[in-house]
């Protein structure tokens, strides 16, 4: 038996080469993904530097009903997964305006401070560009953080404030080594096809074949001779997330605010950086996401059983049957 398992040992190492073959390199700016939608850019000036945001601007496909919603993307996301959600909407007589934040997807990755502060800016900008007034925002993940910002900055302009497992419901400053952006940056360039396979699959709760393609865009850039400026942005973005923390502004929320959790979340911005005892005590949504509605005037709360970081993927039907009744 002994003889066979070197054999056995170059089939297998043979298979995981051919299933890794399969991640196309990307460029870091995604031109190469294919977007549901027409893209469109709006020119910015920073630090010196002229960069641009791509966004979709979605007509209704059916009735108008004179009313918008801005889609908010996670910080290892872009537009392009929002596409289930942009066809519902539009569907339902919704204009809806997918921006890729500076630093994400098909927009321009400079190295520049990010804050939220920032980026809310210059979607409010975008918005007075297209000549928006108001608009509801729906932010997954890191853009739940970004809407968050966006409502105490800019309350006026918003009809709702819609949550899907926003992270910051915690104070990741209280719990999480603090990092440099070098040494985050280090980590970043370490990633693999598998090691973001692996934490892709922490989203879940069950993992499906057609997940791969997220794993293959956000692997694909990797590949890139560009990857370590795409890195560096990853480290800063990353820091932006970990020093701006908005749970204590929770309370000062002026526009109607609604969650929606998938209950099996457990993500934490610089997990890997804890012990075992602290990843069984922290990002567990199942409690947050209440105690969260509990902190903001008014604020609905609907809970996705069996259910985790990405909703409006894991559960289609189910999310855009909650997302358009609340809206």
């Amino acid at each position: 038996m002994k003889k066979f398992l070197p054999l056995i040992a170059i089939v297998i190492l043979s298979i995981t080469n051919i299933y890794a073959q399969k991640i196309d390199t990307l460029s870091i700016n995604l031109e190469n993904v294919k977007y549901s939608y027409p893209i469109k850019y709006f020119p910015i000036t920073i630090e010196g530097q002229d960069i641009r945001m791509a966004y979709m601007d979605i007509m209704p496909t059916t009735a108008s009903n004179g009313r918008t919603v801005m889609l908010f993307h996670g910080k290892n996301f872009a537009g392009y997964y929002w596409s289930q959600v942009i066809k519902s909407l539009a569907g339902n007589g919704f204009r809806v305006i997918v921006p890729d934040q500076i630093g994400f997807g098909r927009s321009s990755k400079p190295v520049i401070n990010y804050s939220f502060k920032q980026l809310a800016q210059w979607n409010k900008k975008l918005l007075d560009t297209l000549g928006i007034q108001k608009t509801s925002i729906l932010g997954h993940s890191m853009g739940g953080m970004l809407a968050t910002r966006f409502a105490l900055m800019f309350p006026e302009r918003m009809d709702k404030l819609l949550l899907e497992n926003p992270i910051g419901l915690e104070d990741y400053k209280t719990f999480v080594p603090a990092s440099t952006v070098e040494e985050q940056y280090q980590r970043e360039l370490k990633n693999t096809p598998e090691s973001i396979r692996q934490y892709y699959r922490s989203y879940f709760t069950y993992w499906k074949p057609e997940y791969e393609t997220l794993v293959n865009v956000a692997a694909g850039v990797i590949y890139s001779a560009d990857f370590p400026k795409y890195a560096k942005v990853a480290a800063l973005t990353y820091k932006m997330i970990y020093d701006e923390p908005v749970v204590d502004e929770f309370p000062n929320l002026k526009v109607p605010t609604i969650l929606f959790i998938g209950k099996e979340d457990r993500t934490v911005i610089g997990k890997a950086l804890l012990n075992e005892d602290q990843k069984v005590i922290y990002g567990q949504y199942k409690f947050l996401g209440k105690n969260t509605a509990v902190k903001i005037k008014g604020a609905k709360i609907v809970e996705f059983e069996a259910c985790g970081h990405i909703p409006h993927i894991e559960i289609p039907t189910e999310f855009l049957l909650a997302l358009t009744g609340s809206l």
